[in-house]
């Protein structure tokens, strides 16, 4: 409830929970979701569990065990990947009258503005990115990706792991042929003009000493405001490069509280909004890289290489060509 209330709500009732633990009556429980474990369950595994016996909290794999050797051991009840899935009506800040098809009297359901891709980045990519068409917001996607830190592969640490629109681990098919279903959106929609407006955004900047340059959480709603100021024309962009970045000045800083432990700092503010031309050179040579490899394999899970294979749309090429062309 502290982290996601209203994923909370949203699954109380009609949900449909994987590899999380089962209680003697019939409930689920998991690490972390803040509320005591049961006496006893089933963890995700389908294996006795018991609660530890010095933190309410936790459980082990054996009775009367304490955190530090259920530590230890490295084991968890649930696993650290489990999933659920709840009806949409459940969700408390639903839109249920678009939701329901009564938004504007038609069964249209709700009609999206803004599709936002990101990624954890502590350099180079700035706070917030538009794209400057419905070719280079797939562009965006396509190049999404997070920065290996030590917590993951100590041999890779500062290298870039693509994860194309944060959907990698789900594509059951060619990588390259979802970027062209995307592509076909503009040529299928029944009014291209009406298509969401794309976005990169960017909540981990850091600065050399390591200190995260945006504060991120609620202030994230200052970047929102400027993403809907956009679309509704209120405010001009700095056309770049890379693509349209807010001016520092049409972030919205009201109570912002400068004493406070997390605020805007608005040296960083502009630190964050700017192009690292030699940066992207960089960040442009290895979405170029990924692209190659996307063309040679029928799928990411393929040990199968086609060099000759030119699988990634041509119109994703181009973006390439043209963003790389622009930073020279």
């Amino acid at each position: 409830m502290d982290s996601n209330p209203n994923a909370l709500k949203s699954c109380k009732k009609g949900t449909i929970f994987t590899n999380v633990v089962l209680t003697p009556d019939g409930d689920i429980w998991w690490e972390d979701m803040g509320v005591k474990a049961p006496k006893e369950g089933v963890d995700w595994k389908g294996n006795p569990c018991y609660v530890c016996a010095d933190d309410p909290y936790r459980m082990g794999p054996k009775p009367g065990m304490t955190k530090a050797e259920i530590k230890a051991s490295g084991y968890v009840a649930a696993h650290k990947n489990s999933r659920f899935t709840a009806p949409a009506e459940n969700c408390p800040v639903l839109d249920k009258a678009g939701f329901n098809g009564l938004w504007k009297g038609k069964p249209t359901g709700v009609p999206i503005d803004a599709i936002l891709f990101g990624g954890r980045r502590p350099s180079t990519i700035p706070l917030v990115n538009e794209a400057k068409s419905w070719t280079h917001g797939v562009f965006m996607g396509s190049a999404a990706g997070s920065e290996v830190t030590a917590a993951v592969i100590s041999d890779q640490i500062g290298q870039v792991r693509r994860d194309p629109m944060a959907m990698l681990p789900f594509f059951g098919y060619n990588v390259a042929d979802y970027f062209r279903h995307w592509l076909e959106m503009e040529r299928t929609s029944a009014n291209p003009a009406n298509l969401p407006k794309i976005y990169f955004v960017n909540w981990f900047r850091k600065g050399e000493d390591g200190r995260f340059m945006w504060p991120g959480f609620g202030d994230n709603s200052r970047v929102l405001k400027w993403i809907c100021q956009r679309i509704e024309g209120q405010v001009k962009a700095n056309e770049t490069a890379i693509g349209n970045l807010p001016f520092a000045k049409d972030i919205d800083l009201a109570n912002n509280d400068e004493k406070a432990k997390f605020h805007v700092v608005k040296a960083d503010l502009e630190e964050i909004l700017k192009v690292d031309v030699d940066g992207w050179k960089k960040e442009i040579a290895t979405v170029g890289a990924s692209y190659d490899e996307y063309d040679q394999k029928a799928s990411k899970d393929s040990t199968a290489v086609n060099k000759a294979a030119r699988r990634v749309p041509a119109e994703l090429r181009q973006v390439l060509k043209d963003v790389t062309a622009a930073l020279g």
